[in-house]
C-alpha cells in the first residue's frame, strides 16, 4: 500500500515514537491491511452485487450438535450475474433462533477469489438461521480508504475567540490544510495535537468553545457514488441458494461442562443472546433486574464514565433506572455534559465527562475538553473507584495513526492507575455497528469502527482491563443497527459492566 503525502505540520505524521511504539504501529497497520485488489476502476454493473450473490451452508442436511462449527460458503457476483475473481468485501454475519431470541456473530475469512467462508460455533438447541448481509462492495472499500487517508478534514470542527465586544470563529482540527498562522492548542502532558486558524483580529488564548462545524461536502466522483446506495449495496442481505438453517440437538450431559470452559484469550465469538440476554462465554453474567441490585452492587463507589455519548447512554439509563441516583444540575449543556449524579444514603457518586477532541458535539466550553488520559492522571483510584471509557466514533474519519496515538496516552495513563491502585475497576467499552446510508458510510461506516475496534482489543489485551464487547452485542442482536442501541442492548451492556464491578461470589 503507497503511503500518500500528507500535509506536512499533520500531528500523526511528525510522532516521535519510541522503537517499541513504532513497532506496535506497524503491526496493528499490517493487521489491519485491507486486501483490496488494484484493478483500477471498475464500473458499476462489474461491483458486487448482495441481489445475486448468494452463501451455501455446507452439509446443511447434518444434525449439529451444540458447541459444533458451521460452515457457510458465499459467492458473491456483480451486478451482470458474473462470479467475481476478488475479495475485499465487508460482511457482517450472525446465526439467530427468532422464536429464542438467540443471536450469535460469524467469523469471516475472504479467498481473494470472490468466494468468502463464514464459521459460526453452534451455541443453543433448535432451529438456528444464518443470516449473512454484505456491508460494503470492495469498490466502495477503496473509497472509504481513499477518503481515509486524503480527506481526514471531512469532519472539521470550529472555535469562537471572544475579547470584550470581539468575537471570531474559525476552523479548528487535527490537521488543517494550507499556511495560513495557527493556534496551537497541542496538549502539554499528552501531546495531543489540536490546531485552530488563527483569528485575525484576536489572540489564541481568547478562545472559548470548540464545536463541530459540518461535513464536507462533493467527496465522491459520480462513478464513486453508485457504490453507496441504500437499497442496492449498503447493509443488504445476501440470500442463501439452498437452506438457510440448520437444527442443533442438544449434547449430553457429560459433554455439557466442558463447553463452557472454553476459555483461552479470544474466545471467539465473546457470548450470544438467549431470550434476549446477553451470555458470554468467559464468565458469568449476572442480571441487575432491580434498582436495588444496581445499589447494592456501587454502594459507597465512585463512578467514571469517560468517552462519547455511546457511554453517556450508561449514565443516562443508570439515573433513569435507580431511583437514588439523583442527577445533580451543573448547568451543562443537554449533549455534552459534564454530568454528576449522586446516591447520598448509599454514598454513590456516578460522573461523564466527555473525550477531548475530536469530538462532534454541539458546544463544548474549552475549559471543559479534557483528555481521558489526564483525567485518569487525577484519580486516586481503589476498590471503590470504578472506570468505564468508550472512544471510537469521533475518530473514524482519521487516519488510524490518531486513534493509535490517543489509545496509546490512554493505555499508559491506564497502566499508572492500575499499578499505583491495582484494586481499581477499569471496563472499556468497544464500538458498535449503526445505521448506514450513503452519506453517513463516507463519515461513519462500520468499516471504519471494525478497524477501530480491532486496534482497540489489540492495544488493550493484557493490560488488566475489562471489555464490555457492544460489536458483538450489536451485530449478533436482531434489532436493526443504531449508534446508539436501543435500551434492552444497553441493559446487556450495564449487566455486563456491573458483573465485572461485583462479580458472583464463587
Amino acid at each position: 500500500m503507497t503511503r500518500i503525502s500528507r500535509n506536512p505540520y499533520c500531528g500523526y505524521e511528525h510522532q516521535t515514537l519510541s522503537s517499541r511504539e513504532r513497532t506496535e504501529e506497524d503491526s496493528l497497520l499490517a493487521a489491519l491491511q485491507w486486501q483490496v485488489p488494484d484493478v483500477g476502476p471498475v464500473p458499476f454493473v462489474k461491483s458486487t452485487d448482495p441481489s445475486s450473490s448468494y452463501f451455501v451452508i455446507l452439509n446443511s442436511a447434518a444434525f449439529f450438535k451444540v458447541g459444533s462449527q458451521l460452515e457457510v460458503l458465499v459467492h458473491v457476483q456483480d451486478f451482470q450475474r458474473k462470479p467475481k475473481k476478488y475479495g475485499g468485501d465487508y460482511l457482517q454475519a450472525r446465526i439467530h433462533s427468532p422464536k429464542l431470541q438467540a443471536g450469535a456473530v460469524g467469523r469471516v475469512v475472504d479467498y481473494q477469489n470472490g468466494f468468502y467462508k463464514v464459521f459460526f460455533t453452534l451455541l443453543w438447541p433448535g432451529k438456528v438461521k444464518v443470516s449473512i448481509s454484505l456491508v460494503h462492495p470492495t469498490e466502495g472499500i477503496r473509497v472509504l480508504q481513499r477518503l481515509q487517508e486524503e480527506k481526514p478534514h471531512r469532519v472539521y470542527f470550529k472555535s469562537l475567540f471572544r475579547s470584550g465586544r470581539i468575537s471570531e470563529t474559525t476552523e479548528c482540527n487535527v490537521c488543517l490544510p494550507g499556511s495560513l498562522p495557527l493556534c496551537n492548542f497541542t496538549d502539554v502532558y499528552t501531546g495531543e495535537p489540536w490546531f485552530c486558524f488563527k483569528p485575525k483580529k484576536l489572540p489564541c488564548s481568547s478562545r472559548i468553545n470548540h464545536f463541530k462545524g459540518g461535513y464536507l461536502k462533493g467527496l465522491l466522483t459520480a462513478a464513486e457514488t453508485a457504490f453507496f446506495q441504500s437499497g442496492v449495496n449498503i447493509k443488504m442481505p445476501i440470500n442463501s441458494s439452498g437452506p438457510d438453517w440448520v437444527t442443533v440437538i442438544p449434547r449430553r450431559i457429560k459433554e455439557t461442562n466442558n463447553l463452557e470452559l472454553s476459555h483461552g484469550s479470544g474466545t471467539f465469538p465473546s457470548g450470544y443472546y438467549y431470550k434476549d440476554q446477553w451470555r458470554p462465554r468467559k464468565f458469568k453474567m449476572r442480571q441487575f433486574n432491580d434498582p436495588d441490585n444496581i445499589t447494592e452492587c456501587l454502594q459507597r463507589k465512585v463512578v467514571y464514565l469517560f468517552g462519547d455519548s455511546t457511554i453517556r447512554q450508561w449514565f443516562e439509563y443508570l439515573t433513569t433506572f435507580v431511583p437514588d441516583l439523583v442527577e445533580f444540575n451543573l448547568g451543562s449543556p443537554k449533549n455534552v455534559g459534564p454530568f454528576l449524579a449522586v446516591d447520598q444514603k448509599h454514598n454513590i457518586l456516578l460522573k461523564y465527562r466527555c473525550h477531548g477532541p475530536p469530538i462532534r458535539f454541539t458546544t463544548v466550553f474549552s475549559n471543559e475538553l479534557r483528555y481521558v488520559a489526564n483525567e485518569l492522571n487525577g484519580i486516586v483510584g481503589g476498590k471503590n473507584t470504578v472506570v468505564a471509557i468508550a472512544i471510537w466514533s469521533h475518530f473514524s474519519t482519521f487516519p488510524l495513526e490518531v486513534y493509535i496515538r490517543r489509545l496509546r496516552n490512554i493505555r499508559r495513563a491506564v497502566v499508572q492507575l492500575l499499578d499505583r491502585s491495582p484494586k481499581t475497576v477499569i471496563v472499556i467499552r468497544t464500538a458498535n455497528a449503526q445505521e448506514l446510508g450513503p452519506e453517513v458510510s463516507l463519515f461513519n461506516s462500520d468499516w471504519y469502527n471494525f478497524q477501530l475496534d480491532t486496534i482497540l482489543r489489540k492495544m488493550f489485551s493484557g493490560v488488566g482491563v475489562y471489555l464490555v464487547d457492544a460489536w458483538e452485542m450489536t451485530l449478533a442482536h436482531y434489532l436493526p443497527h443504531k449508534l446508539h442501541p436501543d435500551e434492552v442492548i444497553v441493559k446487556n451492556q450495564l449487566d455486563m459492566f456491573l458483573s465485572f464491578v461485583c462479580p458472583l461470589e464463587t
